[in-house]
């Protein structure tokens, strides 16, 4: 008994100590939002300034000083963030993660991101004001690393901290140029269709192009296999960093406002992580101030907003990554046809470290148009050498031009200079100002084929006849400066035509994009109030007309009074995602029987990649309105070619036979939240035991995929839909009330588990709500929490 009493005793104080060390360390690690630090290389105190979100807004006498402080506050709250995306590009994940995601690093490394960066920074200006910004920055992030609180993920991984440099933040522009592309998860799919399935089946699906288009106006005034897309698929499912998916902006002129001002919005699609994507700081010095949302790594923000101007980008979704079929000598692998003859391949070896394993060590080929995919992708089945030229890699970098002008800008021709720059990735860039100007800026390069060339599938590397003929000037770029329409917005969707002709891309359906201009073309006194509710519109208009065309093909001679119920939902439904509504559940899964049911029989392996790619989305409301196609028929059924009917109706008893089985016999309880959650998923939180707190989430959200609140789901065989990418953040900016502008993240603003702001934003965003972006100074100095930065000798 004694023995037992006094083991319980032992017991009992260790679960004390734990529970002591967890809290004080808890107290401990959490960033520093008030007190003194002192700082190396500032030459004057810097006063920050930390609001009830947790965004520091830094008072200091230069930009300089401005910048040593805002790298070491991102570092304090962002370090592991830093830590992974730097790793992504470099191929460096196998280092912490282990074997898991050598083929991750194994891509990533042999892209050319790495070499491209070497080669930009040897060419930078050293005495340029950006370049000394940039330098700032990072001493102020080495100095958090040297001297800061290592993140508890750092001890939990088993990782040691390093200084970040010059080209880990060139790895990060790398990185997200290639999120931006989607070339590599179509083309190799629709090569396939055509060269395995023949020109009739590709032919519909590379019809669906110039159908269904709401068009971005120019207007400028002054002032089957798929393995390889399959294989891509994979990858990008693998990453703990968030890839770049798409995006809404409209910027409303001052004729249609209530207070005749401009009203600027912006909410860019990016896969949900934790932290989220975006770093808010506001920059304030005699000379320049900012309210900016910084990637890691980045000083000079990508959204931004002062008493000025605003500025925000949606993803362009142009065609910026071809890839060529390249012939090779027969009697040495090492060298590739061309017109001229065979010349070498650059070989470039690789080296990948793996935890608790040895070294991975592989080569690739480089020639003219890029690195030979077969060396970096495994499982691709096309034995033929197939090489990926994508423009980033290619032309002259000046990414960190555009960042740098278009957060400095004094006026819309200073905006619109910097923009110009941008070679890759294609963004649209936004603009409004206090002097009622707006503007769209189609940014990147442009470039043309010869006309017959159809660049979604292979192209012939040996010939010559397949290389691009001509540069376009930016000012052929797709653009409109102070439109008639009195706006301009980008859903992603197709601009207008350049030199008569639509220009090639990716571009996304028309759905959000109708929607947009359905709200803003008949209202001519918008408030911010209403652009808040817009920008967290749930209706999409072309669902009701998929869902209707559907209809009228099931043949309705059998149904039970349950099936003629649901039907009779559907036909009624106005197109709302909320989460009571019981026809997205419906709609969801009819939709995800059609297709399996039209196309999953001859793509074979490809279908999962087909269906979970932008494109599907564009050949959905095409092919539901076809009396008559070669996809109809179920290649499966020997001696039988099915009808549209057949098809249609099949699909309608099968997703009608699920979702009893799934929800239940009460079609009136089938609501949409008991189907679709969002999950904020941290690196870290894959590991079971620590998910619940380094994950924040799930929760039920509302929204769906290309609606205005865009929610975006793979529609897969579960019935049930897992956001895994949304608006990264909602900003609302309005020039008749600058100082009251509104914004908001998924989550928090800090990345630091143990800071009250890790998660104090998320039912806010969930339930469409904001908070203020500060810029008024009296306002801000009325924070409770303020840290000084004190040179240090």
């Amino acid at each position: 008994m004694k023995f037992l009493k006094r083991s319980l005793r032992i017991l009992l104080i260790l679960i004390v100590l734990v529970f002591v060390s967890v809290w004080l360390y808890s107290k401990t690690y959490k960033p520093d939002y008030s007190g003194e630090l002192e700082l190396k290389n500032i030459s004057k105190e810097v006063t920050v300034y930390f609001d009830d979100i947790g965004v520091p807004h830094i008072n200091a006498q230069n930009q300089s000083d401005a910048y040593v402080a805002l790298g070491y506050l991102h570092a304090q709250d962002r370090l592991w963030q830093m830590e992974l995306i730097r790793r992504l590009a470099a191929g460096r994940l196998s280092e912490i993660f282990g074997k898991k995601l050598i083929r991750t690093d194994k891509f990533f490394s042999g892209l050319g991101i790495e070499e491209a960066s070497e080669k930009t920074i040897l060419n930078l200006d050293k005495n340029s004001e950006k370049y000394k910004m940039v330098a700032s920055y990072l001493n102020g992030v080495n100095q958090y690393i040297e001297e800061g609180k290592t993140p508890i993920e750092y001890t939990l991984v088993g990782v040691k901290k390093e200084q970040f440099t010059f080209k880990d933040m060139y790895n990060v522009f790398g990185y997200m140029a290639f999120s931006f592309a989607i070339a590599h998860k179509t083309d190799p799919l629709l090569t396939e269709v055509k060269e395995k399935l023949g020109n009739a089946y590709f032919n519909e699906l590379i019809g669906v192009e110039n159908e269904n288009l709401t068009l971005i106006k120019n207007e400028t005034n002054l002032e089957i296999k798929a393995g390889l897309a399959r294989e891509m698929h994979h990858l990008f499912e693998d990453l703990p960093i968030s890839p770049f998916i798409g995006s809404n902006s409209w910027v409303i002129g001052a004729n249609k406002t209530k207070n005749g001002k401009v009203i600027f919005a912006n909410d860019p699609h990016i896969a949900f992580s934790q932290p989220s994507v975006w770093y808010q700081a506001h920059l304030k010095t005699p000379d320049y101030e900012l309210y900016g949302f910084h990637l890691a790594l980045v000083p000079f923000p990508l959204l931004g907003h002062n008493k000025d101007y605003a500025y925000g980008l949606t993803m362009f979704e142009n065609d910026d990554v071809d890839f060529y079929v390249e012939e090779e000598n027969p009697e040495n692998s090492n060298q590739y046809k061309t017109e001229n003859g065979y010349i070498n391949y650059d070989l470039i070896e690789k080296r990948i470290k793996v935890k608790d394993e040895k070294d991975i060590v592989y080569s690739i080929k480089v020639g003219r148009h890029g690195p030979i995919m077969n060396d970096i992708i495994e499982h691709i089945e096309d034995e033929r050498p197939i090489a990926m030229q994508w423009i980033y890699t290619k032309l002259e970098n000046k990414i960190l031009d555009v960042a740098y002008e278009v957060s400095h800008a004094k006026s819309l021709s200073d905006f619109k200079n910097g923009a110009s720059k941008l070679h890759a990735p294609g963004l649209n860039m936004m603009y409004g100002d206090s002097k009622n100007n707006i503007a769209w800026f189609a940014s990147g390069k442009l470039y043309k084929y010869r006309d017959s060339v159809y660049t979604k599938t292979y192209l012939d590397g040996a010939s010559g006849n397949d290389e691009i003929l001509e540069y376009l000037d930016f000012n052929d770029n797709p653009q409109a400066i102070n439109p008639s329409l009195n706006y301009v917005y980008s859903a992603n969707n197709q601009p207008d035509s350049i030199a008569g002709k639509l220009y090639p891309g990716y571009y996304l359906n028309e759905d959000r994009a109708k929607r947009i201009v359905d709200l803003l073309e008949p209202k001519n006194n918008w408030t911010k109030e209403d652009v808040s509710k817009m920008i967290y519109d749930v209706t999409s208009l072309n669902a009701p007309i998929i869902a209707n065309d559907l209809i009228k093909s099931i043949d309705k001679t059998k149904l039970t009074v349950s099936q003629k119920k649901i039907i009779s939902i559907l036909e009624n439904w106005k197109g709302n995602f909320e989460k009571q509504e019981v026809a997205p559940v419906i709609y969801n899964r009819l939709v995800y029987e059609f297709q399996k049911n039209t196309f999953a029989d001859e793509l074979g392996k490809g279908y999962h990649q087909f269906i979970n790619t932008p494109f599907v989305e564009k050949v959905l409301p095409v092919q539901v309105k076809r009396e008559k196609s070669i996809w109809w028929d179920d290649i499966t059924t020997k001696g039988k070619i099915e009808t549209k009917q057949e098809i249609v109706t099949n699909s309608f008893k099968k997703a009608f036979e699920f979702l009893e089985n799934q929800l239940g016999e009460n079609i009136d309880s089938w609501t949409w939240d008991r189907v679709i959650s969002v999950e904020y998923k941290h690196a870290v939180g894959e590991v079971p035991a620590l998910r619940k707190y380094f994950n924040v989430g799930p929760f039920v959200t509302t929204g769906g995929d290309q609606v205005i609140n865009n929610q975006i789901y793979d529609i897969d065989s579960t019935g049930y839909y897992k956001v895994k990418a949304g608006p990264s953040t909602r900003r609302i900016v309005d020039f008749s009330d600058v100082d009251n502008s509104l914004g908001i993240l998924p989550t928090g603003q800090s990345g630091r588990v143990f800071s009250k702001h890790y998660k104090d934003q998320a039912q806010k965003y969930l339930k469409g709500e904001f908070v203020k972006m500060k810029i008024n100074q009296a306002e801000i100095e009325q924070s409770e929490n303020v840290l000084i930065f004190k040179p240090k000798d």
